[in-house]
């Protein structure tokens, strides 16, 4: 079972009212970025992409995210500035809601992230430094309108039944 990371807005990052889901190894630790990108598409989180995390606090108003560790280790910081510091390492996942911040605090040699998308949806990138009132604005009203996606991941349950909007 997943842990839920539940973060409120924070300086300029919106956040989700969606909980972040961490999967505490998902994978085997040495699981190559093709298992991450195979187990993913089965779930129907496509468009993946290999790299890592950005050093800066930034967002995703248009899509949710998914993040494979394929190697190595990190500190993320997930919820903007007055979020937390999260340790991640090769075989586990996170999920993150539109709307939720995070950037790389530091990391090991051979830092490696596989990233995905529900169905390949289109998505943006804001930074949270360079983020106007209007910026905000409206990616607060994006986020709103991101679907629930219809899968984990990880482990194919429904997501309509993990990740719940407040009514």
């Amino acid at each position: 079972m997943a842990d839920a990371l539940h973060f409120a807005p924070s300086g300029r990052v919106p956040n989700s009212a969606l909980p972040v889901l961490v999967h505490r190894g998902a994978l085997a630790p040495d699981a190559p970025a093709q298992a991450h990108e195979a187990l993913f598409m089965r779930h129907g989180w496509t468009g993946a992409w290999r790299n890592g995390v950005y050093p800066f606090h930034h967002f995703h108003a248009t899509a949710h995210e998914v993040l494979g560790i394929c190697g190595g280790r990190a500190t993320l910081r997930l919820g903007g500035e007055g979020g937390r510091d999260v340790a991640v390492a090769a075989g586990d996942v996170l999920v993150l809601p539109a709307g939720t911040g995070h950037r790389r605090v530091g990391a090991s040699e051979g830092f490696g992230v596989v990233g995905a998308y529900p169905d390949g949806c289109a998505w943006d990138l804001i930074r949270a430094d360079g983020a106007t009132e209007d910026d905000l604005r409206r990616a607060v009203a994006a986020i709103a309108a991101v679907p629930v996606p219809a899968r984990d991941p990880v482990t194919g349950d429904p997501m309509a039944g993990i990740w719940r909007r407040p009514s």
